[in-house]
């Protein structure tokens, strides 16, 4: 198991620049482009009207060369920052599906039987996986959904800067907000949520990281209600626990599989979107869902559903690639249509 104390530990920042050839040919071309400039003025005609055409030309060739010079002086890029995955070669970990993402668990959601496993017991970044325990805390307190709650400065990411359509002042129930914190992921929505439980964001975090301790998720640990945090981690099989346990609640069932939702915000009618694409193919019947990224956690999707006679929890994290944790899940479907058989095969129980 790889702990909490070595994934913190590691956190560094690494950059890529661009192969030095590509930088150099960019420069020359911008060179070159500089120099047939100068030589059209040194060329230019006496007469004003000629004079004048050789000027549009020049005007336009020197627009040229700023444009290439602009290519240039971009040619050096940072790269984004590896995930904790990344840093500790969990990628390296082969397994028989071919997966993108480092940590994937499928279970039997009745028999608890693992079907496939990768690295489950590895702790990880969670990202908005975060908001499954946000909503399970809230339905357990008994909040009123119908309780209108607002945005408010405190509910502005300070951790990642991301933006959000609910802007300060956004007056909502608790029940749209728990919507569109489950589908949309909308962050300041379930701030705003842990903003408003009594004792407010403390103890709201407490009873987060108690509710993890009470299902037996010891690999948890939670600071904050939306997932922006790469200090929100949990393991593949601590996530399988927490997907059965709000499966059982039929409110968190159906604003997680919600595909579209409406909402009044100030005098419009604004449509928010589920961030999962698979709710949209029939191929899938798909009970509880929740998606997840952050850089530090890469792209992250838990889900219950149904397929060859069997409901099954599905865990994926650190996948690479904005589709890539989809795909794994398609793999996954597809493995376990088409090889009944080798559902049990001892090959598929490795690593970890």
């Amino acid at each position: 198991m790889l702990s909490r104390t070595l994934l913190c530990a590691a956190l560094v920042a690494t950059g890529l620049a661009l192969p030095a050839q590509a930088a150099s040919n960019t420069r020359a071309k911008a060179s070159s482009a500089k120099q047939s400039v100068q030589k059209s003025a040194q060329k230019a005609p006496v007469k004003k009207a000629r004079a004048g055409k050789q000027n549009v030309a020049a005007t336009k060739s020197s627009r040229s060369v700023r444009k290439v010079a602009a290519v240039a002086a971009a040619a050096t890029v940072v790269a984004a920052k590896p995930t904790y995955g990344q840093l500790y070669g969990l990628h390296a970990v082969e397994d028989p599906l071919d997966l993108k993402s480092s940590v994937a668990l499928v279970m039997d959601q009745e028999t608890n039987e693992v079907l496939f496993s990768k690295n489950p017991s590895a702790v990880l970044p969670i990202a908005s996986i975060t908001k499954l325990m946000t909503a399970l805390v809230v339905v357990d307190a008994g909040q009123s959904m119908d309780e209108k709650l607002s945005i408010t400065d405190e509910d502005i990411d300070s951790e990642k800067g991301t933006r959000s359509r609910l802007v300060v002042g956004t007056t909502l129930t608790r029940g749209e907000m728990m919507h569109l914190a489950l589908m949309s992921s909308e962050n300041r929505a379930a701030n705003a949520m842990g903003r408003n439980y009594p004792g407010g964001l403390p103890a709201f975090v407490a009873a987060m990281n108690q509710k993890a301790q009470s299902l037996g998720m010891t690999d948890t640990f939670y600071v904050e209600p939306t997932g922006l945090s790469s200090r929100n981690q949990s393991s593949a099989k601590d996530l399988a626990a927490l997907v059965k346990v709000a499966h059982e609640v039929p409110l968190l069932r159906e604003l997680s599989t919600s595909r579209e939702y409406q909402v009044a915000l100030g005098r419009r009618q604004v449509a928010f979107h589920s961030t999962n694409g698979l709710l949209n193919n029939p191929g899938w019947d798909i009970g509880l869902q929740k998606t997840g990224f952050i850089n530090e956690a890469g792209r992250c999707l838990v889900m219950q559903a149904r397929m060859a006679g069997r409901k099954l929890i599905m865990v994926f994290l650190d996948s690479t690639g904005k589709y890539s944790r989809l795909g794994d899940a398609e793999r996954v479907r597809k493995w376990i249509i088409s090889n009944p058989a080798e559902l049990n095969h001892p090959k598929l129980k490795t690593n970890g």
